[in-house]
């Protein structure tokens, strides 16, 4: 009898062994809510040895709007009267992300420029091109025909500090994304209670590659031992141990706050433009109609107004005194009209956009419809011989050419060198390295290229002034690895191109007077659930 209660006993607890491993039927799923890793540790127990850091729930920047990612037609919706033939439609998937709510504005850039002058003076020799290269060109305003003072008043006036900024070349936008990426971390930071709030009240911090910075922070520079309280940092990544060796060792991995800030894609700029999240009936969408159907108002005080800023027709940029078309004869404040369906205000006119893209004339969906982009540059940290990252000082500065001759820094003191380890700005563009017969660099053909666009060559005259030299040969083409896509009507554009779909093309080093720019920045999938609507 024993013996059979014994069996009995072996054979139950042999069931619940094997049921707890599985087998124990259909679950209804919808994320990890409780989680035991397989060493059998839960995360961030205080016994243990790996703490995770808590997650967070998904909140966005303040200025950005969190558009959800889907499926969507790009290109244009009508006929193609310009015959460019270089936005035809085609269906394309885009990831959730955010994208700031206006363009960037002329006083959120003068926040940027005043940063560079406190931290790195250009009375400093070692600085000087650091502030002049990020100044945007005002003298683009100049019109050798009309009379135009805005070069002088525009970008500096408090009255103009809510309009968008122009004369910011793509390469200077780029910049100013890093620095903001920065800049919102170090705020994020303050808030928490991980670095002082005195970081600037204090004279003696942000002095050249002293400054903060996220390389520093997530390596555990020394450097940033006097800025940060390791007490509240321990808190607020959920490490619960007071063994430094283990403090150390999860402190490496250390993640931002605030995801970094970069331009947006042309297919993400698009995407928002269209805010077709609200034009949809459960799994379909019921329309995508041509931007130029929807520029008049139709309810209220808006019922028949033009919503949009840009050319009516010629000489006729605002309308008849008195009853203005869009109020505006050249740019107008970043929120003087409507947003579209998702929030987001002026993807429909007062200034064109930069986008990351590197221009072609076909976009190549068969090659990717998932978050298309060209022009992934993949960078390295560099190493010293002793396995340390390499950090950039004074004498180490690197910089870009504007089309005007003006530097433009690369890196700053105190950030981490870096390296380009591949280019995929050509990858299947259509030229001779894209094809099939192409073998490799020796292969003859690869002489001849289809994109024999003008160079760029500067020399210095003896004045010391850089000066862009004009290519004098004979040239089949503009495209080359410098011009970036322009998404968006301006001030001065007719209506043909507020359509979302258009797309043209710039010189990423030159600024413009009717470009802007706005940023974007990843995000997860929200959580919420499916609606009708």
């Amino acid at each position: 009898m024993k013996k059979l209660k014994l069996f009995s006993l072996i054979a139950l607890s042999s069931t619940l062994a094997l049921t707890s491993c599985g087998g124990s039927g259909t679950s209804k799923g919808g994320g990890t809510k409780k989680f035991v890793s397989k060493t059998g540790w839960k995360p961030n127990e205080k016994q243990g040895w790996f703490f995770a850091g808590k997650q967070q729930k998904q909140k966005g920047w303040p200025g950005m709007v969190y558009v959800e990612g889907g499926t969507f037609t790009m290109g244009l919706v009508k006929d193609d009267v310009m015959h460019d033939w270089n936005n035809s439609p085609r269906r394309m998937q885009v990831s959730s992300f955010f994208i700031g709510e206006t363009e960037i504005t002329n006083y959120e850039y003068r926040e940027y420029l005043t940063w560079l002058k406190y931290v790195f003076p250009p009375s400093d020799p070692s600085f000087k091109e650091i502030y002049n290269g990020a100044l945007p060109d005002t003298l683009l305003w100049d019109n050798k025909l009309s009379r135009n003072d805005l070069n002088e008043t525009y970008f500096r006036d408090q009255n103009y500090d809510y309009y968008p900024v122009v004369g910011v070349s793509w390469t200077q936008a780029n910049r100013y994304c890093e620095w903001l990426t920065d800049r919102a971390n170090e705020k994020a930071l303050m808030q928490a209670g991980i670095i002082a709030k005195d970081l600037y009240i204090n004279e003696s911090n942000n002095q050249g590659g002293t400054a903060f910075n996220m390389d520093k922070f997530k390596s555990n520079d020394p450097e940033m031992q006097g800025y940060i309280n390791e007490q509240r940092l321990a808190q607020k990544s959920g490490m619960k141990t007071t063994n430094q060796r283990l403090l150390a060792a999860n402190r490496s991995p250390s993640s931002a706050m605030v995801t970094k800030f970069r331009l947006p894609t042309e297919v993400e700029w698009e995407y928002a433009a269209l805010g077709m999240e609200k034009n949809r009936e459960y799994n379909s969408y019921t329309e995508k109609k041509p931007e130029i159907d929807m520029l008049r108002g139709t309810k209220g005080k808006d019922r028949g107004m033009i919503l949009a800023n840009f050319k009516q027709g010629r000489g006729d940029y605002s309308g008849p005194a008195g009853w203005k078309n869009d109020g505006a004869a050249q740019t107008s404040d970043v929120r003087q009209f409507p947003s579209n369906n998702i929030g987001i205000y002026g993807m429909v006119g007062n200034v064109s956009e930069w986008t990351a893209d590197v221009y072609r004339p076909i976009i190549d969906e068969d090659a990717s419809d998932f978050n298309y982009y060209r022009g992934n540059v993949p960078q390295a940290i560099v190493r010293n011989g002793d396995g340390t990252y390499k950090m950039v000082d004074e004498g180490t500065i690197k910089y870009d050419t504007l089309a005007d001759g003006r530097l433009v820094y690369k890196n700053l003191p105190g950030q981490f060198e870096r390296e380009t380890i591949a280019d995929y700005r050509n990858y299947r563009d259509g030229d001779r390295m894209s094809s099939l017969e192409y073998r490799n660099a020796s292969d003859s053909a690869s002489s001849f290229n289809m994109y024999n666009a003008p160079t760029s060559r500067f020399v210095v005259d003896g004045n010391g002034k850089v000066i862009l030299q004009k290519d004098t040969k004979e040239r089949t083409s503009a495209m080359t690895n410098d011009i970036r896509v322009v998404k968006g009507g301006s001030w001065q554009d007719s209506a043909y191109w507020l359509d979302p779909g258009q797309r043209r093309y710039k010189t990423q080093n030159s600024g413009y007077g009717w470009i802007g720019f706005r940023v974007a920045q990843d995000a997860r999938v929200s959580d919420k659930a499916r609606t009708r609507r």
